[in-house]
């Protein structure tokens, strides 16, 4: 029985949306971090960063900056373009 090698796009493919995963946890985690962290005092005693509470700046305003940050250089660096064809077949 001859057994078929697996096509190595899946193995590029399953990295890149654990990477995806890994974005999106740390996204979620800095953001409950900040919102909850520093927002669960009472409003009299906020801290502001540019007229906002300090827990909205850094959690929405900032980790907006640092996500966007971030997806650009693992997509610039680490993702990898990877033709849809098969092997096999030659362009019409």
């Amino acid at each position: 029985m001859r057994q078929e090698k697996e096509d190595p796009r899946f193995k590029i493919a399953n990295r890149e949306a654990l990477i995806g995963v890994g974005l999106v946890l740390f996204n979620f985690i800095w953001w409950f971090g900040f919102a909850y962290g520093m927002g669960s005092k009472s409003p009299e005693e906020y801290t502001y960063v540019l007229g906002l509470p300090a827990w909205f700046f850094y959690s929405c305003v900032l980790g907006l900056i640092v996500m966007s940050v971030l997806v650009f250089i693992i997509v610039k660096f680490f993702f990898v373009d990877v033709s849809f064809e098969e092997e096999g077949e030659e362009s019409s």
